[in-house]
């Protein structure tokens, strides 16, 4: 019955190093819940002696149940019994739910699709272990489902498992292994342990199992050995998603991972007063300013906007050639085409490992390993920053015509860009629909949403307001209409999301100040703006903040949202007022009344990065570390054989007797320093016997085994007389009362050496050097030593005094 039992307790704790995966722990009680339904399963099929391949099927079925009930109850007959509703309504979770994790960085929402599938595991992998352990008893194989659970956040997050983790895990699969070894003592009967107890050691009754030296035992101590000791032997290698999904986390410098600001998790309601200091300048061949986006935020989880961790491939590079194409964007939309020469300054606050980038770019030229995301186009680096270097940009900026932009965005676009969270209130749906024309299509709405907020909609500029989650949202959009570029960047893109626009919000700054031929870009430029997405033309910037003296004065809203629209022939200017107003081109004064800043200091999100290491790279340095751990037993009987070779091969001198005492007649002997150089020559010997397959009987004495190795390997003239020469000396050593003068031992050891080699196989010979079997055997009476202690320790009992009648 314990078995069962100790396979549950097993999953459970190798279960909780999922933790770093999730947010919150919502998702452990569901697990928790199918382990205890696979483990009561498996109690019942143990009490009641059900045919072992009965059992694992029942666990399965009660999973099913357990999950049909858990996620989908509402669509099953009496809360349990599954209908065909709620089958495919579980089908649809988990294609969500695979859709999701593909989606979302760690840590994950643990929304109800992402459950359902930890759950779903989490239960397969408890009917596995029950099944190795309680069915098939083979309790020590139980460590594949294990590790396979375990690896799962150890291949997304990079950030290492922590040793509380490691250890509640290592002792869930310690106990299982225990619980089968007391399972069989108490089938077959109590092993025998011989051993002298000492006097402090209380002995235990001989019906206690504890006492026993089990074979768990020593594989779970083993295993947690090894577990510490391999990584630190072997080569990092940044390991991709389990299953190719998946973006994980990293952090560090250098390597696969990097760590970036979360782009707008500090930046409500923190702002500061500090110097307004130079970010960047730069220079574009038409002088037309342009927003430069940093970062593209895609996830709304009803408290705040996040971004998916964009991928870096080796073909990504941008050193390798054009970006690629800008999503969405047909082959034949018109477009304006720009060079853009780009300086960022030394003194950035931050390190900058995401490049500032007008959009759409379409190539970039800069030195460094700088790497694009397909998916958003913003271009970053694991092992540099942007500080100080200057680069050049060419852009594809489309020019789209309205009346063109009415072809449907496709599914995938969708799938991804128009999520919301439940949690969304009535009153900002009813208010997209408000502002907003039923019978226009879906860029016109998108204007019409620019010009609620910048127009008709009674909004304010206001650095003072602060969130931008679900109650903050309503706040601004419903009741105060007060706020900065956060939020108004933020709600409009809610707005589209309810409109069925795709929607994401970008962090960046706007176009700075035209001082003296170039454009400068301050830190008072920090911006937020939404971008919307249109078959045909792509993603389009939209501006619902406000510019100008009561706005943020560098916000400025694209030519293609104002009344007069730039169509497919017309062409911009050369110079910066020559088609431009007051808000398309804000001067520096106008900027220098803003009295705060938007800090950029905004908090960690780790993202992983595709570093392409070519598989037979890969697969050469695995090699290499495999090699050189194997080389280790041959290294250490080689540190072995040369320390004790110094030791036999000095002259060895027979003591010599010092002078009578006198009026004593007793002569002093000095010590015998013959003794650990024959005993050393002795040793090698043994150990070179053992390394060659061959023994030594204990009763032999050291004429005898010099006699037999002799005639049963042939040994020739000079080997012979060598062998019997290292036999003498250490019979003299141990039973002569002084053994005269002794040689070097070496050359003999040499040839007998020789003599040996020659009888053994080549096979032989090399695992001789490479993996002597004397120092394995050695590794081994090592590790029993440290099991017996463990055992005395286990067996210590306090016992009180016994009591004296007086």
């Amino acid at each position: 019955m314990r078995l069962p039992i100790a396979s549950g307790m097993a999953t459970g704790a190798v279960a909780l190093a999922l933790y770093p995966l999730f947010q919150g722990g919502d998702w452990f009680w569901a697990c928790l819940g199918i382990i205890l339904v696979v483990t009561g399963v498996g109690l019942l099929g143990s009490r009641y002696t059900l045919p072992n391949w009965l059992v694992p099927p029942a666990q399965l079925l009660a999973v099913w149940l357990y999950l049909t009930a858990v996620f989908t109850g509402d669509e099953t007959w009496a809360g349990l019994v599954p209908t065909k509703e709620s089958v495919i309504a579980l089908a649809k979770l988990l294609i969500t739910g695979f859709a999701d994790i593909q989606r979302y960085a760690a840590p994950v929402p643990a929304n109800t699709g992402i459950t359902l599938l930890t759950c779903g595991g989490v239960g397969l992998i408890a009917t596995l272990v029950d099944l190795l352990a309680s069915r098939l008893r083979r309790a020590a194989l139980t460590g594949l489902p294990l590790l396979a659970l375990f690896t799962v956040p150890a291949a997304v997050v990079s950030e290492p498992i922590s040793w509380p983790t490691f250890i509640i895990a290592a002792l869930g699969y310690l106990g299982l292994l225990a619980a089968d070894g007391r399972e069989r003592i108490n089938r077959w009967g109590r092993a025998v342990l011989v051993r002298r107890t000492p006097s402090f050691v209380a002995p235990k009754p001989a019906s206690d199992a504890g006492t026993l030296r089990l074979s768990g035992k020593r594989v779970g101590f083993t295993a947690i050995a090894l577990a510490i000791l391999l990584p630190a032997l072997l080569p990092t290698l940044e390991p991709d998603p389990l299953f190719g999904f998946g973006v994980g986390n990293g952090k560090g410098k250098g390597g696969n991972s990097i760590s970036i600001p979360n782009p707008i998790a500090n930046l409500r309601g923190q702002l500061s007063l500090p110097s307004n200091s130079t970010v960047l300048t730069y220079t574009a061949n038409d002088t037309f300013p342009r927003y430069l986006r940093l970062y593209s935020l895609d996830i709304f989880d009803g408290e705040q906007w996040t971004m998916t961790g964009p991928q870096g491939h080796p073909e990504d590079r941008v050193s390798e050639g054009p970006l690629p194409p800008a999503p969405g964007q047909a082959a034949d939309m018109a477009v304006t085409q720009a060079t853009i020469k780009i300086k960022v300054s030394e003194q950035v606050r931050e390190p900058l490992r995401f490049l500032p980038l007008p959009y759409p770019a379409s190539r970039v030229q800069i030195e460094g390993d700088w790497r694009a995301d397909r998916d958003t186009l913003m271009v970053f680096s694991t092992e540099e920053t942007a500080g100080g270097l200057g680069y050049e940009v060419v852009t594809t900026e489309p020019r789209p015509v309205p009346e063109t932009l009415k072809e449907p965005a496709p599914a995938r676009i969708n799938e991804r860009y128009l999520q919301l969270p439940g949690t969304i209130p009535r009153e900002i749906r009813e208010l997209a629909r408000q502002v907003t024309e039923r019978d226009s299509s879906q860029f016109e709405q998108a204007v019409q949403l620019q010009d609620f907020f910048t127009k008709k909609g009674g909004f304010t500029y206001n650095l003072s307001t602060q969130g931008h989650n679900g109650t903050a949202l309503t706040d601004f959009m419903i009741h105060s209409r007060s706020g900065y570029c956060e939020q108004f960047a933020a709600s409009m893109a809610v707005l589209a999301r309810i409109l069925g626009i795709p929607s994401r919000v970008a962090i960046g700054y706007t176009g700075g100040s035209y001082v003296s031929g170039e454009w400068q870009v301050r830190t008072h430029d920090s911006h937020a703006w939404p971008e919307l997405y249109f078959e045909g033309a792509g993603w389009l910037r939209f501006e619902p903040t406000p510019g100008g003296s009561t706005g943020q004065s560098s916000a400025t809203a694209p030519s293609y949202t104002r009344p007069r629209a730039v169509t497919a022939g017309d062409e911009p200017s050369t110079t910066p007022t020559s088609d431009s107003t007051a808000s398309d081109l804000p001067s520096g004064s106008a900027r220098d009344r803003r009295d705060q800043m938007l800090d950029r200091d905004f908090g960690g999100v780790p993202l992983p990065v595709d570093e392409g290491v070519p598989l037979a790279m890969r697969i050469g340095i695995g090699t290499v570390a495999v090699s050189l751990i194997a080389l280790i037993p041959g290294m250490l009987r080689w540190e072995l054989r040369a320390r004790r070779r110094r030791s036999y091969s000095r002259e060895m001198n027979a003591p010599a007797e010092a002078p009578p005492v006198p009026d004593s007649g007793v002569v002093e002997v000095r010590a015998n320093r013959q003794e650990p150089a024959v005993g050393a020559a002795w040793a090698e010997l043994d150990d070179m016997l053992c390394d060659y397959g061959m023994s030594r009987q204990p009763s032999e004495s050291p004429r005898a085994l010099a006699r037999r190795l002799a005639e049963q390997y042939g040994f020739d003239t000079e080997a012979g007389a060598a062998m019997a020469r290292i036999a003498t000396a250490v019979e003299r050593m141990l039973f002569a009362r002084t053994p005269g003068e002794i040689g070097s031992l070496a050359e003999d050891l040499r040839r007998v050496r020789r003599a040996l080699a020659a009888t053994v196989t080549r096979g032989r010979r090399i695992r001789a050097v490479l993996l002597p079997p004397s120092t394995l055997l050695r590794a081994r009476r090592l590790g029993t030593r440290v099991l017996d202690g463990f055992d005395r320790l286990e067996n210590l009992r306090l016992r009180r005094p016994a009591r004296r009648n007086v």
